[in-house]
């Protein structure tokens, strides 16, 4: 009997009170459980009612069922398998918001749960099996041991309880599940007396049952009628003799085993529970093996799944995100991720902010031999301290305040992948030491946990911050610094490497027109100058956000004309007529723009390469470079200082 007090909702104050092992609950006519809301669907919910308690279980309803324990709100869901089980005090909620019906389980039980039975026999306690049954234990055992899979395993124990027990009828097997024992299986004989599956719903004596949890015993009721009067359950199944044997998992009780008769009083004896003491001892392992099993096979396919998700997106991810770039500074870029992509060395790629570094690491990854592998990326200037630890790390349950559930770290989900932390240079130098170990050993240690496991990692890294002056600051550790910078990558920003702004801008052209679904006729040529000859700050990143801002600005059809730049872009017009440019290929006219801001830069200094290289925010090398590619050198001082 299950006693359900509505707390909110249409029926708010009524009491029901509910006899039976499957309960429907659910706005159609004939539900066990009526409840005439319009949040609550015709079939929305049913408890299933087990030898320790009730659960609730989803009927595929999209309106909504949680569960309420003490302030605590749980949703039915795939990750808690869509049921949840229920003991007294519990709220039910089924629906959304204002609109649910909201349950309260006020009581379960039945009359007779305390009755007197005639035997207990608990673990350990040993008892005279016959020896003429012992033949068919071993043969039993063998059938059980035989079995794979959850469900073959309930039948092999069941059948093996019926050919063990002459007088039996009927074999239930009951898990548990949460915090109730719930019955998910029944042979009976047949008339060859083998076991054979019911033909329709098989009633279940759920005082037994709980007598045997409460007792943590084997429970013998030879005359049911008589040493369990008044379960009407018991009444129900018309069981005339019963045994009720635990099957234990260590200290856990992990089933229950259910033989009766349904023929005649005094079938069943203490021989009986004898023999099914000793089964129940090899059907507790096989039990527990085979949920273990079913669980990890569960697992694996979700997993299986999830990187086959992970991995597809990251494809996809990949397709929309190639280098763009054909001038000297990438082909240079490119040649070097070639040569470190096969090794083992950890890579630290330095660059302004915007420059495509997590680019460029994803690029190393999937020209390497781990390219089948996942490719992991984290921020560390995203999380605090504590969080980044676990992120990266892990963490056991309990290990801190909000460790509800053990966690694996980014470390073991990139194991024989790559590993991208960008801007480390943010990172707590307490993590540092902790990184620094799973670089040397190939260990992380989660947090709260006793030991280290081992992880194949390719660690790649990235900053915007010059770490070697951090290291002076004592804000990086120098050995941590020198065991990354074992190959750099320096991305240039993107004022090194104008001659790609035209490729980068019409690829970002055409990306953004097709995510838009808007058809544009491209650049105007005073545009593209103007896109050349602009510093680019903010680098890729800025080219790209400006080319999307364009693509909705420009009409369908349209041609992308300077007046759609943005005010700090359009500062760079008339440029090109001071440096007179003659119409010619794009080469040309952009050689003539850069040699005359080259000039332009020098002579404002005086012909000091220094100044006039940090003024451009180039490197005094790589203004010799462009003065010699240009033919300017001979107008340039080589006397730089005074």
């Amino acid at each position: 009997m299950i006693r359900i007090e509505v707390r909110a909702g249409a029926q708010a104050g009524r009491t029901i009170e509910v006899p039976g092992d499957v309960l429907r609950v659910g706005s159609a006519a004939d539900a066990d459980i009526h409840l005439s809301d319009a949040s609550v669907a015709a079939e929305h919910a049913r408890l299933v009612v087990g030898a320790g308690g009730v659960l609730l279980e989803a009927l595929g309803s999209d309106h909504g069922t949680a569960r309420i324990r003490d302030g605590e709100r749980t949703q039915l869901s795939e990750a808690n398998g869509g049921r949840l089980a229920l003991r007294v005090g519990d709220l039910v909620e089924l629906g959304w918001g204002e609109d649910a019906a909201v349950l309260y389980v006020a009581a379960l039980g039945e009359a007779g749960d305390a009755a007197h039975v005639m035997a207990l026999r608990r673990e350990g306690e040993a008892g005279a099996l016959d020896p003429s049954r012992l033949a068919q234990l071993i043969k039993v055992e063998r059938a059980i041991g035989a079995a794979s899979g959850l469900d073959d395993v309930l039948v092999a124990i069941a059948d093996a309880a019926l050919e063990l027990v002459p007088g039996a009828t009927h074999a239930t097997l009951a898990l548990r599940d949460d915090d109730a024992y719930v019955p998910v299986l029944t042979r009976v004989r047949d008339e060859s007396g083998k076991g054979t599956s019911p033909t329709g719903s098989v009633p279940v004596a759920r005082a037994v049952f709980r007598k045997v949890v409460a007792e943590r015993a084997t429970v013998l009721a030879a005359d049911a009628p008589r040493d369990v009067a008044g379960s009407q359950s018991l009444i129900g199944a018309q069981i005339k003799s019963i045994v009720g044997v635990p099957l234990f998992r260590g200290d856990d009780l992990e089933a229950v085993l259910q033989v009766d008769n349904r023929s005649a009083p005094a079938m069943l004896g203490q021989v009986d529970v004898d023999v099914l003491s000793v089964l129940g001892t090899s059907a507790s392992l096989a039990v527990a093996n085979a949920r273990l099993i079913d669980r990890l096979r569960v697992a694996e396919r979700e997993l299986r799944r999830e990187n086959t998700y992970l991995k597809g997106r990251e494809a996809a991810h990949r397709g929309t995100r190639d280098i763009v770039g054909r001038g000297l500074a990438m082909r240079e870029l490119l040649a070097q991720i070639d040569k470190v992509a096969d090794t083992k060395v950890s890579v630290l790629i330095e660059g302004e902010t915007g420059v495509g570094k997590e680019l460029v690491a994803s690029a190393l990854h999937h020209r390497s031999r781990r390219r089948d592998k996942l490719f992991v990326t984290q921020n560390c200037a995203a999380l605090p301290e504590q969080l980044l630890e676990s992120e990266l790390f892990g963490h056991k349950k309990g290990a801190f305040t909000g460790a509800t559930d053990e966690k694996k770290g980014l470390f073991e989900i990139a194991n024989g992948g790559t590993l991208f932390l960008d801007e480390l240079g943010e990172m707590a130098l307490s993590l540092q030491a902790k990184l620094l170990r799973a670089l040397q050993e190939g260990e992380v240690r989660p947090v709260g946990a006793t030991h280290a496991k081992h992880v194949d990692v390719r660690i790649v890294a990235a900053t915007n911050r010059a770490l070697e002056a951090e290291v002076k600051a004592g804000r990086f550790r120098e050995d941590l610094y020198y065991r990354l910078k074992v190959f750099p990558l320096r991305v240039p920003p993107l004022r090194e490497r104008r001659d790609d702004v035209p490729l980068l801008a019409g690829h970002f052209l055409q990306r953004y027109a097709r995510e838009i679904g808007k058809t544009t006729s491209g650049f105007a040529q005073a545009t593209m100058e103007m896109l050349v000859a602009y510093d680019w700050p903010g680098n890729v990143r800025e080219l790209q956000n400006e080319v999307q801002r364009l693509v909705i600005q420009v009409d369908a059809g349209g041609v992308v004309t300077p007046e759609l730049l943005s005010p700090h872009l359009r500062k760079a017009e008339g440029i090109a007529t001071r440096a007179g440019v003659s119409k010619g290929t794009l080469r040309d006219m952009m050689d003539t723009v850069e040699r005359y801001l080259l000039v332009e830069s020098l002579r404002e200094h005086d012909n000091n390469k220094t100044a006039a290289a940090r003024t451009l925010g180039i490197t005094r090398e790589g203004l010799h470079k462009k003065l010699r590619l240009l033919g300017l050198t001979s107008r340039a001082s080589d006397g730089d200082e005074p």
